[in-house]
């Protein structure tokens, strides 16, 4: 039963061929050296021992730095780090994802200094590709290209493919638009929904992007369903102040593109994991990024949150979630320049090859190497440096209220993403004045995806229908 309130495609083989020569067999010996055994006791993963002097000169004294060259005359926009050393210059420019082929999702428009947040860039339909992965009827798929900022508040763009049922809306008001900000959770570009929809199933195809069955579930009952490429085009996965950003400009790109259809309709978000945290950070700057969207967007429920990356560095880093830890590490990297200041020759070495375009599968099945951090950094303790700090002062976004009621649900017996980091988060919430629920589910990171997901949907739907948000708070 739940319990109310905080109190209560790719294989591991084909891992090791696309990295480096060695290179596997190197971070095996690695994390030997400074790892704890494993324990099965209780709902923790395997830790870490106490950090070793001097790995950081071991590793590097191993292994090479990567041949990178000088930056180009002409340093690509996507890449540009002004006042970088040109070390860092040429490092930024070799871990961005390769290009897919499709300038939808590669090309880097040059109008975008003169465009407004959420100003449409490029649309086109794509029913025809789309339509049979759907899970119900519909109308048309459009995919949509719009204007966006970065991390730094420099412009980008971000794409979102919106679904639209074939049933005419016949409830009040414009028809309702559900946002599936789906788990990603990868580095390279043919792992976005976007690109699976307009490009067909393939090995790169994430199963999350139709299990649950949130987008044939959301067009079944008459909704519209946008589907935002949340990571951007640097694919910066897990930073939630991109993601943010990508999600709520493309509401203002399908308002703008269609408005007569979706001007002024009811708006509701959800996001399970990964997208939990494009999920948190576009509730979080509803209020002071996109205001003009405030009144109609009506919720968003987000489960198996993470929350608090300081949190992840205890529960995912050095065990078989290493890969996805890293994984996180590296695309928050792209927007944050500073963390590839802190990156020893191993990380630069595996940051700039094929794995910088990998998916989720090959991430998670990363993991098998135990790989912690500490032994991809130049200074003996990177998760307690000053740059560590900040970063998690920056993801965590603590203290800024949702411009929308949450509700917020976590797997009890998680430990990869511990409920302690929902529970806190709804607290927060609380505190600031936020209409919430909490639920405490049964299961782990997968299973919570289950038993949780029910009582959100009925949730979401809730709250399109026009029923207002239930404020589970404490009296504060």
């Amino acid at each position: 039963m739940p319990v109310r309130g905080p109190g209560a495609r790719t294989t591991a083989g084909a891992f090791a061929r696309r990295t480096r020569a060695g290179m596997f067999a190197f971070t095996m010996a690695i994390t030997c050296a400074v790892s704890a055994p494993p324990s099965v006791a209780g709902a923790q993963p395997p830790g870490l021992a106490p950090p070793v002097p001097g790995l950081p000169g071991l590793v590097d004294s191993i292994v090479p730095p990567p041949a990178l060259g000088p930056p180009p005359a002409e340093v690509p926009s996507i890449a540009a780090a002004p006042g970088a050393p040109a070390g860092i210059q040429a490092l930024r420019i070799a871990v961005m994802p390769a290009d897919v082929g499709d300038p939808f999702f590669d090309a880097w428009p040059d109008s975008l200094g003169s465009m407004a947040n959420g100003d449409v860039l490029e649309m086109r339909d794509v029913t025809a590709a789309a339509a049979p992965y759907v899970g119900a009827p519909v109308r048309e798929v459009r995919q949509l290209k719009v204007r966006t900022t970065d991390s730094a508040g420099a412009p980008s763009f971000a794409t979102a493919t919106l679904v639209v049922p074939a049933a005419p809306w016949t409830g009040p008001g414009g028809r309702p638009v559900v946002v599936n900000n789906l788990p990603i959770d990868a580095l390279g570009r043919a792992c976005t929904p976007g690109y699976t929809l307009s490009h067909g199933l393939s090995t790169s195809t994430n199963v999350a992007d139709f299990i649950p069955p949130t987008t044939a579930l959301a067009a079944s009952h008459g909704y519209a369903v946008l589907i935002p490429d949340h990571e951007g085009p640097r694919m910066a996965y897990a930073e939630p102040h991109v993601a943010g950003h990508a999600v709520l400009d493309t509401i203002r790109g399908v308002r703008r593109a269609m408005p007569g259809e979706f001007g002024a309709g009811k708006i509701a978000m959800t996001g399970y994991s990964g997208g939990a945290i494009a999920t948190n950070g576009a509730v979080k700057l509803i209020d002071s990024y996109a205001p003009d969207l405030a009144d109609d967007i009506v919720g968003a429920a987000l489960g198996g949150v993470p929350a608090d990356f300081e949190m992840l560095t205890r529960s995912m880093n050095g065990n078989l979630a290493t890969g996805l830890f890293h994984g996180a590490t590296m695309g928050i990297a792209r927007e944050r320049t500073e963390i590839l200041g802190l990156a020893n020759n191993l990380a630069r070495q595996l940051a700039t090859s094929p794995l910088k375009d990998q998916c989720v599968y090959t991430l998670g099945a990363a993991g098998a190497t135990f790989l912690p951090i500490e032994a991809m950094a130049t200074i003996d303790d990177p998760l307690d440096s000053p740059q560590a700090r900040e970063l998690y002062r920056a993801m965590k976004m603590a203290g800024i209220a949702s411009g929308t009621p949450l509700y917020i649900y976590n797997g009890a017996q998680e430990f990869w993403i511990p409920a302690a980091g929902a529970r806190e988060l709804y607290v927060e919430q609380c505190g600031l004045n936020v209409a919430a629920v909490y639920r405490e589910v049964f299961g782990e990171h997968v299973i919570a995806a289950v038993t949780g997901y029910p009582g959100a949907l009925q949730w979401l739907d809730e709250r399109l229908r026009g029923l207002p948000a239930p404020d589970e708070c404490p009296p504060s």
